[in-house]
């Protein structure tokens, strides 16, 4: 699946910037550090975190990795454009806000994104992340978690540098309480995750609920910080957070969707990955929940099996998605996600500010790709 032109353009806005933010909260510490009489020791720390980051390899020597889309983040500076752009003069406010007081958020946002997917990887058992080693299964896990503790903590230091971006003292306590909610409801969702590999049955509505809190609640975070950053309309910031909430679901069940019928040559994901890895994704659920008693037993069957998924398992698996109509009711919960987005989306008034304009249009783009890829 290739991407467009347009949402090309989307996610190179901004990339640079919010690198160089993210470099920027390390340097910080490492400045700190450097009086320390274990400096070299410490400095191991942050040479991992940086590691799993992909900007060094494992002897910590800078190389040129790729840091992903960064769309987290981006989300963040484009809702925090629209929202200050909205109801400004062309004529009176021409230029662009500075960056500057979202950039701290939007890489401290990034760096809990990190830190959630380094703990994914000791908790999966997962031994590569983007064609790399995991952090665990070259240092350890005892390492690993710490690696990920001290990752958490640098998020939070670093979202409090919006105070030196001239953000007030109230509106920083605003952002912090929310982030921190946030981060609360990200763990309950992956303990909820974790506790249905233990279970035979799940609802659909017990999903929702997980993937609520482990994905969405994240990315709503993001839109929710770069709205109330960018004005204290509480109308906007609330259908801006909307828009987040919904595209964070929309972008969870693509994600189950790709596990499943992925294009490997375009995605570089393995087909079905996510039924040989016994995923209770949304296409598993809905499947066992509408299949018929005879396909149900054979499902448990292999979801109970102690010993590796078979390819002639799998197949089954999917003749069931077949008899079922798994993949057109996955689609149709991501259309309806999408549309709750666009709706949320369409909630704020235009405005004739070139940059809300684009801001807009950014949006929806990412709308579009979580749609259709």
């Amino acid at each position: 699946m290739t991407m467009s032109g347009t949402i090309q353009k989307v996610f190179q806005r901004y990339h640079q910037e919010i690198l160089q933010e993210l470099h920027r909260a390390f340097h910080l510490r490492d400045t700190s550090l450097k009086e320390e009489v274990n400096y070299d020791i410490l400095l191991k720390l942050y040479g991992q975190m940086q590691y799993h980051l992909g900007w060094v390899d494992q002897q910590f020597r800078l190389v040129d990795g790729h840091p992903g889309k960064l769309l987290r983040p981006k989300l963040l500076l484009l809702s925090y454009e629209l929202s200050w752009a909205h109801g400004r003069s062309l004529a009176t406010q021409p230029f662009a806000p500075s960056l500057r007081p979202a950039l701290p958020a939007a890489a401290a946002i990034e760096l809990a994104h990190n830190f959630t997917l380094l703990h994914d990887d000791i908790q999966d058992g997962d031994v590569e992340r983007r064609h790399r080693p995991t952090v665990w299964s070259v240092w350890g896990i005892p390492q690993a978690i710490l690696v990920g503790d001290a990752l958490l903590t640098l998020t939070r230091l670093h979202l409090w540098k919006v105070l030196d971006e001239g953000v007030e003292p109230a509106i920083a306590l605003r952002l912090a309480k929310l982030f921190d909610t946030a981060l609360f409801q990200l763990t309950e969702g992956q303990h909820l995750d974790m506790s249905f590999e233990q279970q035979e049955h799940i609802s659909l509505s017990s999903y929702e609920e997980m993937i609520s809190r482990k994905t969405a609640t994240l990315i709503r975070c993001a839109v929710e910080i770069g709205a109330i950053l960018g004005t204290c309309n509480q109308e906007i910031i609330e259908n801006l957070a909307c828009f987040g909430y919904a595209l964070g679901l929309a972008f969870q069940v693509r994600d189950d969707i790709l596990g499943v019928w992925a294009d490997e040559a375009a995605l570089g994901k393995l087909p079905a990955g996510d039924i040989y890895r016994r995923k209770k994704s949304l296409p598993i659920l809905h499947a066992f929940q509408y299949a018929q008693p005879a396909d149900q037993q054979i499902m448990a069957k292999i979801y109970t099996l102690d010993l590796p998924i078979t390819q002639e398992q799998v197949q089954r698996i999917l003749e069931i998605f077949v008899r079922t109509q798994t993949r057109a009711y996955c689609t149709q919960v991501l259309t309806q996600q999408c549309q709750r987005a666009r709706l949320a989306l369409a909630q704020i008034a235009s405005t004739p500010h070139i940059l809300a304009t684009r801001a807009r249009t950014d949006l929806e783009s990412l709308i579009d790709f979580v749609e259709r890829g």
